[in-house]
């Protein structure tokens, strides 16, 4: 009797789950990470010049809490465009949030802004010429951050981010690479397509 009552509720799930558990919405993204600080050995002094930013995120949203899953990826983190110091370099973010946005019967035909935060990894490269001082290196870190979400429809809306991440923990020692313990910040802001379903 239990299984029949747990099958027909994963049915209505199922068949009404924007409902049930919120609305989920991809959003593929493009933007800048810019306002670098880092401790790594930045010879083009590039980290803290805009750098051009890409990834996507996942979101399930209720109606005010959601989580999401957010990947991110500037590749030229540690290049300028006036200097070749650096033949290859990347910083890449995977981390899992929690986001509290405004109530969507509040923001239904307008901008639904939203708080959020989050843990996860970012990943730094960089590659010189010759292969000298090369880095290769995954640090623990948290983001903080928020933006709003319009739709012009019910399936189609444009997002705007803005994100600070920063590495956490006790400081990864690295092998002469960076001044003193291996650390990153800086900042992200992007603009999304929105879809929802």
């Amino acid at each position: 009797m239990v299984n029949k009552k747990i099958f027909f509720i994963g049915i209505l799930l199922l068949m009404n789950p924007t409902t049930a558990l919120g609305e989920w919405q991809i959003k593929p993204f493009i933007g800048l990470s810019f306002g670098g600080d880092t401790t790594f050995i930045d010879v083009e002094n590039a980290a803290q010049t805009p750098n051009i930013t890409f990834g996507a995120s996942g979101l399930l949203l209720g109606e005010i809490f959601g989580v999401e899953a957010d990947i991110g990826h500037a590749p030229v983190f540690f290049q300028s465009d006036d200097r070749q110091l650096v033949q290859r370099s990347s910083v890449t973010t995977a981390s899992g949030s929690v986001v509290v946005a405004l109530p969507r019967r509040q923001s239904e035909y307008g901008l639904r802004p939203y708080f959020v935060s989050g843990a996860g990894v970012m990943h730094v490269r960089i590659d010189h010429h010759l292969g000298v001082l090369k880095v290769s290196s995954t640090l623990p870190a948290i983001h903080i951050g928020g933006g709003a979400t319009g739709f012009f429809n019910s399936r189609l809306g444009l997002s705007w981010d803005v994100r600070h991440y920063y590495s956490i923990g006790e400081p990864t020692q690295g092998k002469g690479l960076s001044f003193g313990g291996e650390k990153l910040s800086f900042w992200r802001a992007t603009m999304a397509l929105a879809l929802r379903y």
